[in-house]
């Protein structure tokens, strides 16, 4: 549960009942270990209790919760997708994302001896114009499915540095020199090359911004999305580039330049959901 969903928590309590006064968070949430908030973290005069349940790992941006399931039931093994030699499931979901969450997923898989059995994104964004997401790891150790886990949730807070948001639509940078399994399952890129990712709300932001970034330099598309095409009808244009690292990347920063600019004329002041990494 991520710190403003707890604050509403605590302020429906308090409005119920009257008997918590000062409700206030005075840490933030963290999935990093050296910034855990304490099981039984005090809160005002109410105390919280932190999950204690195993299969918790953490949460994050975009309400992101990370779980591990050490050993799956028999029965779901199967309708899950598992290969037989695997037992045990890292799982990300999300009701604000995609992108962003496969972009650190693929890190994930780079940096644990885990491999990905699902990526799903969902018509969700809590009723914006975009996805959620749920991806499932798999491993033969639950530590592997667990650290999988682990290190999305420290992702995402870079993956989410070049999403820019605002009441009219958003749109969507991301980068990587190296596309591994993640974005390979996602979007079947080439394993190993410079990879991108251009999004754009509504829909024909992202098509401006496509027709923009093959015109700047030498990439070829992966793969097109739009809202009746390869999206859970999200009110997105989604198209995928490979290419040369710095083609790729001189390719997203004019999608980027010329979708502000549309959202912009539009009387909006689309903002990063956290630190811009291009």
């Amino acid at each position: 549960m991520d710190q403003y969903l707890l604050q509403k928590v605590l302020e429906e309590v308090q409005r119920q009942i009257g008997t918590v006064d000062d409700v206030s968070l005075s840490s933030e949430f963290s999935t990093n270990d050296d910034h855990q908030l304490e099981q039984g973290k005090r809160v005002g005069t109410m105390t919280v209790d932190m999950p204690t349940i195993t299969e918790y790992v953490g949460s994050g941006i975009g309400d992101t919760v990370g779980l591990v399931i050490a050993n799956l039931d028999r029965n779901l093994h199967e309708s899950v997708g598992l290969d037989p030699k695997y037992r045990s499931i890292g799982i990300i979901s999300a009701r604000t994302g995609g992108g962003p969450h496969i972009m650190a997923a693929d890190e994930a898989v780079k940096a644990t001896n885990s491999e990905i059995v699902s990526i799903e994104m969902a018509r969700d964004t809590k009723g914006g114009a975009g996805h959620g997401a749920t991806i499932i790891f798999a491993a033969e150790d639950v530590s592997d499915a667990r650290r999988a886990v682990e290190v999305t949730l420290k992702e995402i807070e870079r993956t989410f540095g070049d999403v820019y948001g605002c009441d009219a639509g958003h749109i969507e940078l991301h980068y990587t020199a190296r596309a591994s399994l993640a974005i390979e399952k996602a979007f079947g890129a080439p394993v190993g090359k410079s990879f991108g990712i251009i999004v754009g709300a509504p829909a024909a932001v992202g098509l401006v911004m496509a027709d923009t970034a093959l015109k700047t330099a030498n990439v070829d598309i992966v793969t097109y999305a739009s809202p009746d095409k390869g999206t859970a009808h999200s009110n997105e244009i989604i198209v995928t580039i490979t290419g040369d690292s710095g083609a790729v990347k001189q390719s997203l920063l004019s999608a980027r330049e010329v979708g502000l600019s549309i959202l912009q004329s539009m009387g909006q002041n689309p903002q990063p959901v956290t630190t811009p990494n291009l």
